[in-house]
């Protein structure tokens, strides 16, 4: 393992307790929609808390599997938009870019990002990493053992997504774009779950948090005088 994945396992382990909670939250939920086996597995492959969660609240209300993968999958597309500010550090062709693009998860695209606003692959590999274990690991305790563990809602597991996602929008908002990006974003999902289909309103909001990959000028809060060049 190299330094630098290193770095990215310890850069993730703040938050690895947090992923742990959550998967055991959907563990917890899972197991009367999906039985035991079906919950890990989604979990191991899928690899996406908030599509996850989508697809078992359709389940929970009566929608049916074609219903959850749908609102799953309109879930994830929230990853086109944040593919474009990885696509640079991955390297390689189409198909091991694919591979490595399993990189892009949502805590990720905060703790792997440098000062300068790029991101560098093994960084992320080890972030991933550190999350992955957290994310699948929870899933199983909260489906074996979840007879043993209060009820999510009582226990307040079903705060920690909204909460997780909070604590990692804020270190981003230093920047004025991702501050318009942030407030106009809630506002196209706190309009559009009014009368959008799930997932749906996360998708719009999505699209309209590209701006803040929009770098900032003329005297922004990220701009600077530049470094004079030493011999």
């Amino acid at each position: 393992m190299s330094a630098t994945v290193r770095a990215g396992v310890r850069r993730g382990m703040p938050v690895f307790p947090a992923t742990v909670a959550l998967g055991v939250s959907f563990g917890v939920l899972a197991v009367p929609l999906m039985g035991v086996v079906a919950p890990v597995l989604m979990s191991a492959i899928v690899y996406a808390g908030g599509s996850q969660f989508a697809a078992v609240g359709v389940l929970a209300g009566g929608g049916g599997a074609f219903a959850a993968s749908g609102a799953g999958l309109l879930m994830n597309g929230r990853f086109l938009p944040m593919g474009f500010a990885f696509a640079p550090a991955f390297r390689g062709g189409r198909a091991w870019r694919a591979v490595q693009g399993q990189a892009v998860i949502d805590a990720a695209m905060v703790l792997g990002r440098d000062e300068d606003g790029t991101y560098d692959r093994k960084l992320l590999f080890g972030i991933s990493a550190t999350q992955f274990v957290g994310w699948v690991g929870g899933t199983a305790l909260g489906v074996f053992a979840g007879e043993n563990l209060p009820d999510p809602d009582a226990f307040g597991l079903d705060a920690i997504f909204p909460a997780f996602y909070i604590a990692l929008l804020g270190s981003e908002l230093h920047r004025v774009r991702a501050r318009v990006a942030a407030v106009l974003a809630v506002g196209v999902v706190l309009a559009g779950s009014a009368f959008m289909p799930p997932g749906v309103p996360v998708v719009a909001a999505a699209a309209v948090a590209l701006i803040g990959l929009i770098p900032e000028r003329g005297g922004g809060e990220d701009s600077g005088p530049e470094k004079e060049e030493t011999a």
